[in-house]
């Protein structure tokens, strides 16, 4: 019996030394550290298939920073095998694997209520339990209590909003409250135009998460669905602060979804220009890609004696030469494009100009 405990135990030793880590290769900005992000998972707390130290094994395998479990708080089908079980102990159990691992872990919970308001996150918190009350204006104000950071999630699932993504007067009552500071704008992999619409207007952080379940296993190549945190320090204060002054940008597939001057930081800093060649009839640009992300150039309105391609796709790591024909005697001008997957406005590109 002692053989089998010792060897059950050396396995797992091995299995934990053996992970390995997948850096994601998105660049810091100017004076912030670009910090990966998961703000909305499940665990066999609630509804989820895992035990809680599972999904921070999965964070620091997938490259992330920090991230939050969020077992749902109304929603337990599994408290039956687990009774009594306070709805802090996910975060009681996952944090010795988080310090370890170099995960922040931020204790947060689900609020988990039928349409309107439906579903939100409270992050930061000291104690879930206290938001566990019938009333559910009462939970938000536990929440805030608390100093919590508190989001509307996935506010076009079609469970809760099968035929249009609404703003219900309930949501007003709590934006004029401050109990909603951002959204999601992706849950998983589904895309809110109307959510990103919303946090440009009412001045709310945009949210991108998981809202994982199962085990998450990632196929080569891809990434988990992730909020981008532009922190000034790696720490969960820092974290905070970022997501109030609304420092995000959301990484879903091959897409950045977020205000306009974090999205051109990003584009710069991870676009090197590393040749150009002028002659009378031509200009060539030759940029380097240093990032994880593809970059889809689509031509935008522009001086017609600048001929050049529609479009261009820089690779992630690639590198791209761009040829302009100069007509008609033209000897430079700017070079005008919108990247497509950059998303500064629903479903609209971000603008970016190369002077030649």
């Amino acid at each position: 019996m002692k053989k089998l405990i010792f060897f059950f135990l050396l396995s797992i030793s091995v299995l934990s030394y053996s992970q390995v880590r997948n850096e994601i290769q998105i660049p810091d900005i100017p004076g912030f550290k670009t910090l990966k992000c998961d703000f909305h998972m499940h665990t066999v707390f609630s509804d989820g298939l895992v035990w809680p130290t599972v999904r921070v094994n999965e964070a620091y395998a997938q490259g992330l920073d920090a991230i939050a479990i969020t077992d749902h708080i109304e929603y337990r089908p599994h408290k039956n095998d687990m009774p009594g079980a306070s709805l802090n102990r996910p975060y009681e159990i996952a944090e010795a694997a988080a310090r370890s691992n170099n995960i922040i872990l931020i204790r947060g919970s689900e609020i988990t209520r039928s349409m309107p308001p439906g579903h939100s996150n409270a992050l930061f918190l000291s104690d879930c339990n206290a938001l566990d009350v019938s009333v559910y204006m009462d939970a938000f104000k536990a929440a805030k209590a608390q100093n919590a950071f508190i989001f509307w999630n996935h506010p076009g699932w079609d469970a809760q909003q099968p035929d249009t993504t609404r703003w219900f007067k309930e949501h007003t009552e709590l934006y004029n409250a401050g109990l909603m500071q951002g959204i999601e704008v992706v849950n998983g992999t589904e895309y809110y135009p109307e959510a990103q619409r919303w946090c440009m207007e009412k001045k709310l952080t945009m949210l991108g998460n998981t809202d994982v379940h199962d085990p998450l296993t990632l196929k080569e190549g891809e990434h988990r669905t992730m909020t981008l945190v532009f922190a000034s320090a790696r720490t969960p204060e820092a974290i905070r602060e970022a997501l109030i002054e609304r420092r995000t940008v959301v990484y879903l597939n091959d897409k950045l979804i977020g205000e306009e001057k974090y999205l051109k930081e990003i584009f710069h800093q991870s676009i090197e220009i590393v040749n150009t060649e002028k002659t009378d009839k031509y200009y060539r640009i030759t940029v380097k890609n240093n990032s994880d992300l593809p970059f889809y150039l689509h031509k935008t309105s522009h001086n017609p004696d600048l001929v050049y391609f529609r479009d261009y796709t820089i690779d992630a790591h690639g590198r791209h030469t761009i040829t302009v024909k100069l007509a008609n005697g033209a000897t430079g001008g700017d070079v005008n494009f919108e990247i497509t997957n950059l998303l500064a406005e629903p479903n609209k590109g971000l603008h970016v100009s190369f002077p030649i």
